[in-house]
């Protein structure tokens, strides 16, 4: 029976699943963002987070089990210094999965995982989105205006408008002269 064996192999055998999941760890830890499928993403993040969590507490113990798993020296470093105390608050839920579409030779899903409180974009407050208008939509919207306002229709107001806007041409003696 299959009890309690629901786990991605991956396609790998247990070393190089392991050997991989260890250098995307430390590849995600330096560069705080990295591009993989979405498979290979979720087996990340359930290696990572209980790496973060240790490293919450900076003791020799905890920096010995992170190393045993990242065998990085630079990614231990990273991982104590920078990102532990900017995620020590949180009580979990680390890393965001950002999926990005579909990868064009194999048709694999394609994402982000970043880490959540490295991310410059989401963190700056959020600007309000300008409603996107298209050019039919403000005509029907400024005739219905218009017609509300004025009973005067929109081709007498444009043209009336038009003459406005034209400046008076200064015509000479000689140009009235010559066009007779």
């Amino acid at each position: 029976m299959r009890h309690n064996k629901k786990f991605n192999h991956l396609g790998r055998q247990t070393a190089h699943r392991s050997a991989m999941l260890s250098n995307m760890s430390a590849s995600l830890i330096m560069h705080k963002r990295i591009f993989t499928t979405s498979e290979k993403a979720k087996a990340l993040k359930i290696v990572i987070e209980p790496l973060i969590t240790k490293s919450k507490v900076d003791s020799t113990q905890n920096r010995r089990l992170v190393f045993s798993n990242l065998q990085n020296k630079e990614a231990v470093t990273e991982l104590f210094q920078v990102i532990a105390p900017k995620v020590g608050d949180r009580p979990g839920g680390y890393l965001r999965i950002i999926k990005t579409g579909y990868r064009l030779g194999d048709n694999a899903r394609m994402c982000f995982i970043e880490f959540v409180d490295f991310d410059d974009n989401m963190l700056k407050a959020k600007v309000e989105k300008k409603a996107r208008t298209r050019r039919s939509s403000a005509k029907k919207n400024a005739e219905t205006v218009s017609a509300e306002e004025t009973p005067v229709t929109k081709t007498s107001t444009a043209v009336e408008t038009a003459i406005e806007e034209t400046p008076a041409k200064e015509v000479s003696d000689k140009e009235v002269s010559e066009a007779e």
